[in-house]
């Protein structure tokens, strides 16, 4: 048996700046993206995949809410379910026509994912998480005052309207996608870092928030027992002194170190830190586990050990 290795898919592998936000866009990219994880398939690991949803559900959610003079808008964690559902579809073709082409027999399947949380999460008390599209800050002004939204300034790029992000506690459907993986297929799960449900009484119900794909990566990888949680972002390499004369690319670095960099105030609360801190996590979890921090066109590289910041205990 291959070794087992969550991918964690960013932004970039679904949308694309000089495109069109649009479903067929989408679809275009990932056909490109699904070429670098089916390299690291072929060479013979067992391989879950999750993925983010930021623009995609804000853009739901706004639809939706646009057409309830005619239709009554979708609840929050509905639209977490269409974006799961949409990005799976896109991925799980497209994997399954490239695995076809290269020979390789292996089933794609999505789990559309429930993710457990607590309800007395501090997050639901701060919303941080970006969803939507981003927005001038006149234009966001006037969504807050219009809409109620809370719009927060999101790592110098404008403003987009931020909800609830609690951690993740645990994976409800576990037991399936570990059925599946272990009889070959590749599966997508906790997209959008999954649906968030609280549980009482027996009952699982969701609610309106969005978790971060990172941790629910972790927790994914963590849960599964997998030797390997790989965060695919823009770049090769988490850096500290970013855009500064002083920029240091990180490559090999222990669980303290990257410790010490967070503590430091290396990575921006809006990109880079919850992929560390995600990565951190796993890495410390158990000896023998290796976080990487890397970008899609090196996906194959850092996992075979030529590149991506590569975190391990001690």
């Amino acid at each position: 048996m291959g070794k087992r290795i969550v991918i964690a898919l960013g932004g970039n592998a679904l949308e694309k700046k000089s495109m069109p936000p649009t479903a067929e866009s989408q679809l275009e990219i990932v056909r490109g993206t699904v070429a670098y994880i089916a390299d690291v398939i072929g060479e013979g690991y067992e391989v879950i995949i999750a993925h983010g949803n930021g623009p995609q559900v804000g853009r739901i959610l706004l639809s939706s809410e646009s057409a309830a003079s005619v239709t009554p808008a979708m609840p929050f964690d509905v639209c977490g379910a269409m974006s799961q559902g949409y990005i799976g579809y896109h991925l799980q073709q497209s994997l399954q026509a490239e695995l076809s082409r290269r020979g390789v027999k292996k089933p794609v399947v999505t789990v559309v994912t429930q993710v457990v949380v607590d309800k007395n999460d501090p997050g639901f008390a701060n919303p941080t998480k970006p969803i939507g599209p981003v927005y001038s800050k006149e234009e966001g002004d006037a969504l807050a005052k219009e809409k109620g939204y809370i719009m927060k300034e999101d790592s110098g790029r404008g403003y987009r309207r931020v909800v609830a992000s609690p951690l993740p506690v645990r994976i409800k459907e576990l037991e399936a996608i570990e059925t599946l993986v272990k009889s070959g297929a590749v599966v997508i799960s906790c997209g959008g870092g999954g649906i968030p449900v609280v549980e009482e009484n027996g009952e699982a119900n969701g609610v309106p928030a969005v978790i971060d794909k990172d941790f629910a990566s972790e927790k994914l990888a963590e849960e599964l027992d997998a030797d390997m949680l790989v965060i695919l972002t823009e770049v090769s390499r988490a850096c500290i002194n970013f855009n500064k004369p002083d920029e240091k690319r990180l490559g090999e670095c222990s669980v303290d170190e990257m410790k010490k960099y967070m503590d430091e105030g290396h990575f921006a609360p809006g990109s880079m830190l919850p992929k560390v801190k995600a990565a951190v996590l796993f890495a410390d979890s158990k000896p023998g586990r290796l976080a990487i921090i890397s970008s899609l066109d090196y996906a194959k590289a850092a996992v075979m050990g030529n590149e991506g910041t590569r975190i391990k205990k001690g």
